[in-house]
């Protein structure tokens, strides 16, 4: 499929392949998400975990559907059928993970599969941390940038798989459908324009509930609050956005943040470096 942009075919999907080997499959996807309503049906030939880095989608698989952003791992099983929509504009990109039946399993708890022969996870998504979302930046760049030897970039997906996977670091939401489909809405918000300095009203007002039940269940079914998973969203997109800003203080505007240092001290609380020195581990020779 492909979308007209300005007398010019633009491949709806773009997906570059930044490492193949033995053990792993790494792919860089874009989108750009003209598809507001549920796509039609499709699958994928191998089971794939899926690190959406920017924009924002939405997943569907039968009745039920999860909101794909960058606080999320997606998994995507194998011939498992599921339609794509887009909401928000702006498209999205994800970087996918494909790794052998075998060692998936191995790198797998038992609790997140199905009690089936062939591999199938029981959720569509888990959330990560703020580590995971720096590793999946870092072997990004690094194979983009062809900084990273592929014993390297290999080493650094399986790091990533583990962490994404493991149970200290993954949040599992537990709330009956309408109230994770509330936090979803809530979420898309959020994503619809990044950068503005949402109001608690204003937000409760879109997905029509109260300030303080939206509060209540967004904290029940995520974890955390809704200003902590917000900060969450911008932070991430600074690690997409990093590489292509000279000043620093330009990205922390166009992000929202007051200023640079309210920006430094909050990326350095989150991912245990500056900006300046994630940015220089992704340049790094």
């Amino acid at each position: 499929m492909t979308v007209k942009n300005e007398d010019m075919a633009v491949p709806e999907i773009v997906a570059q392949s930044l490492l193949k080997s033995s053990t792993v499959t790494i792919r860089d996807t874009l989108c750009q998400g003209t598809c507001k309503h549920p796509s039609n049906e499709e699958c994928t030939n191998s089971t794939q975990l899926v690190f959406p880095y920017r924009g924002v989608y939405v997943r569907h698989v039968g009745d039920d559907q999860v909101v794909a952003e960058t606080n999320q791992v997606l998994f995507f099983n194998e011939h498992e059928g599921y339609r794509i929509s887009h909401p928000v504009s702006g498209g999205d990109a994800s970087l996918t993970l494909v790794i052998g039946e075998a060692l998936l399993r191995e790198l797998s708890p038992k609790d997140l599969l199905n009690d089936t022969p062939a591999l199938r996870f029981q959720r569509q998504c888990l959330r990560i941390d703020a580590r995971t979302q720096a590793l999946v930046a870092l072997l990004r760049h690094s194979l983009r940038e062809k900084i990273a030897e592929p014993l390297e970039a290999e080493s650094l997906a399986l790091t990533v798989v583990q962490r994404a996977l493991g149970p200290r670091t993954t949040h599992q939401a537990g709330a009956s459908v309408g109230r994770q489909r509330l936090v979803d809405r809530a979420k898309l918000v959020l994503a619809s324009d990044l950068a503005r300095r949402w109001t608690l009203s204003e937000i409760a007002a879109e997905v029509r509930v109260s300030p303080v039940y939206l509060t209540q269940v967004f904290q029940q079914v995520e974890g955390l609050p809704l200003y902590r998973y917000q900060l969450r969203m911008r932070l991430a997109r600074s690690l997409d956005l990093l590489p292509r800003y000279d000043d620093l203080t330009e990205l922390s505007l166009d992000l929202g943040f007051s200023s640079h240092s309210h920006f430094s001290a909050a990326f350095r609380q989150t991912y245990g470096h500056s900006p300046s020195e994630f940015r220089h581990l992704t340049q790094r020779r």
